[in-house]
């Protein structure tokens, strides 16, 4: 039996498409922002009607120079995760404590920084870490699971998921919420 394909994670995808970019439309991204910058273009929206529209560049493409078109720093300024936490100093306790105990779960968990938090992914995304003011936030993907006190319903947390567990201190990472997340693990293989 062959063995499976490893998903391509968003990111990858995204990196590669940035990578081809002067290959694909004939400039690079500084070159777009200096176009951009001439046009006067301002709002996402306007960036990408005016690249379509002017440049006959594919939604994709348009939309991506749009994203970072105003990004003026090329590279990563750091850790995004240590960048994520620097003024959580609760929500980095649990962090600390809690991945080591995702981790164990198994050699494919993909940890994929996110603007504001952690996506934790499989095939499929299980969880998020997120700090907040006091505590970290654990969103967690566990259909059919009623939520409780602890495990509560995700809400307008993240719409991706279905439970929320708000940590406020590295104590409260247990052997319950590393169950919810050992289960979450399992269903996104």
């Amino acid at each position: 039996m062959p063995e499976p394909k490893t998903p391509i994670r968003p990111e990858e995808s995204l990196a590669k498409m940035i990578t081809s970019l002067k290959e694909k439309t004939g400039k690079s991204l500084e070159e777009w922002r200096v176009v951009i910058a001439s046009a006067g273009w301002l709002k996402h929206g306007e960036i990408v009607a005016g690249l379509k529209g002017e440049h006959g560049l594919t939604h994709g493409y348009a939309h991506q120079i749009a994203l970072r078109a105003k990004d003026t720093a090329n590279t990563p300024a750091g850790d995004p995760t240590e960048e994520m936490f620097a003024k959580r100093p609760e929500a980095k306790a649990a962090y600390d404590v809690l991945m080591p105990r995702i981790q164990a779960f198994g050699a494919d968990v993909d940890i994929a920084p996110k603007k504001g938090y952690l996506s934790l992914r499989r095939a499929k995304q299980f969880a998020v870490l997120q700090p907040a003011a006091g505590r970290l936030d654990v969103g967690i993907q566990l259909k059919g699971v009623d939520p409780g006190p602890r495990l509560e319903a995700s809400g307008s947390f993240n719409a991706m998921l279905t439970h929320r567990v708000r940590v406020a201190s590295a104590d409260e990472v247990d052997g319950e919420l590393i169950g919810w997340l050992q289960q979450a693990y399992d269903v996104a293989g």
